[in-house]
């Protein structure tokens, strides 16, 4: 059997399962009916994330170019499909295109975040604004608070992505050291129709995370940032404005983030189109059609990247049923011949010690490879679905039971690299990376285990 070929075929039937562009296009019926009967004298779209161009094409697609009045859409560097002619933005020149950085903010978010509040703060109850949000749009979507530097919300973005905090302790920071997000740019469009059609890229698929929530009710306060900011020790690292800043939205000197009930959230409507648990359906799905006995673990995988590659090799190493296992465990799927698929997905995060270059994916495979050294029948694929894997130009890593011998006889020390948080390097030296490119979608990740 060749196990590597099926992951990929596995992996490949979840990400076109959150195709953005065809799910925006399975939704369009919830848009349309809302343009022809609002009666509304003008439609701004407005787009943020790593998937915000090809919903921005769907959109286009879908209700025509004809009835939206002006746009704006901020994408990921290399996330512009203008080969693919089913997800191009027409040019008509009334939707205006970024590209920014990611994950890390730069000027031309914050350029491109102006141009969308100069076009959005003019909405009126005879507007439309339809808001496709993506993951991604934390760090595309960028207005830092008054008195907060660009270069000071790279620097706590920057330390907060070092330091191991999950996407809900990053965005309660990112939402209160910002003027559009946490529901600010409700408060922006207010007293417009808002329509979000929002890719989850958040466990839990929690309306407040996703992006930041630029049009959600935020569940998150000035206390919480600041108890981010102390659990990780970044205190003498962070910049003092924005120390002062949360500091004074504590005291009540500076307003909260819009809650649950305020007014600005009377007609806005979130929808939530496709999320983790749609890709790993689909996953499931294919393997079941290749013949595999298939179980999903589950869609919210979290904690360090290391210690969940530990346990989804203990994982496999139970469906393996080798004869050191036998005595201990019961297999984790129905007894009998073929093979079994555990898949999963979820967010891990990776605390930073070292000096080398990785993501949470590699660094999850480097750890399960460790453990299934020499068990033959054992395959892992660990990816984002958005195709990058932290600072890297890989999507992740595939590994077997070969890969460590395979490594060593190369001379290369994995516990150095996994020290070293050098998990690219290791793969990229033994030629197992996953190499995708931008796939334009973005739904965290997703891990596929062959066990023979």
């Amino acid at each position: 059997m060749d196990t590597g070929k099926n992951v990929y075929e596995i992996f490949f039937s979840a990400l076109r399962a959150v195709d953005p562009f065809f799910i925006v296009k399975e939704n369009a019926d919830r848009i349309y009916p809302e343009i022809i009967n609002g009666k509304f004298k003008r439609v701004i779209l407005a787009g943020f994330g790593k998937a915000s161009f090809q919903m921005a094409g769907a959109v286009e697609e879908s209700i025509g170019s004809d009835l939206i009045t002006d746009g704006v859409v901020i994408t990921k560097y290399g996330h512009i499909t203008k080969d693919d002619a089913r997800s191009t933005i027409q040019d008509t020149g009334k939707i205006r295109v970024f590209e920014a950085g990611h994950p890390i903010p730069d000027e031309n978010g914050l350029k491109a975040t102006g141009e969308a509040v100069s076009l959005l703060k003019n909405a009126d109850r005879g507007t439309l604004v339809l808001c496709l949000i993506s993951g991604g749009g934390s760090a595309l979507l960028v207005s830092p608070y008054t008195g907060i530097t660009l270069n000071e919300k790279q620097i706590i973005t920057g330390l907060l992505l070092k330091s191991g905090a999950d996407i809900t302790e990053l965005n309660a920071v990112r939402k209160h050291i910002s003027g559009v997000k946490g529901g600010r740019l409700a408060e922006i469009v207010y007293p417009a129709k808002v329509i979000s059609l929002i890719i989850s890229d958040v466990i839990g698929d929690k309306l407040d995370v996703i992006a930041s929530g630029p049009t959600s009710a935020d569940n998150s306060t000035f206390q919480d940032a600041i108890d981010v900011i102390h659990k990780y020790n970044l205190k003498e690292k962070t910049p003092v404005s924005i120390l002062e800043t949360l500091k004074k939205g504590r005291e009540g000197l500076i307003p909260e983030t819009p809650k649950k009930n305020n007014p600005v959230f009377k007609n806005v409507q979130n929808i939530i189109i496709g999320s983790n648990q749609t890709a790993l359906n689909a996953a499931q799905g294919r393997a079941q059609a290749l013949g595999f006995q298939t179980e999903i673990l589950s869609s919210e995988i979290s904690g360090e990247a290391r210690d969940v590659g530990k346990w989804l090799a203990e994982k496999a190493i139970k469906c393996k049923g080798t004869e050191a296992q036998r005595s201990k465990a019961q297999t984790c799927l129905p007894a009998g011949r073929g093979t079994k698929c555990l898949i999963s997905g979820g967010e891990t995060t990776v605390t930073v010690t070292g000096n080398g270059k990785g993501g949470r994916n590699t660094e999850l495979a480097l750890s399960f490879a460790r453990e299934i050294q020499d068990i033959e029948g054992i395959t892992l694929l660990s990816a984002g679905t958005d195709g990058t894997d932290g600072p890297t130009d890989a999507a992740g890593a595939i590994v077997d039971g070969s890969t460590i011998e395979k490594a060593k006889s190369l001379g290369l020390d994995p516990d150095e690299y996994l020290a070293d948080n050098d998990s690219y390097n290791f793969f990229k030296k033994i030629d197992s990376l996953l190499i995708t490119g931008p796939t334009g979608t973005n739904v965290m990740d997703v891990q596929i285990v062959l066990v023979e």
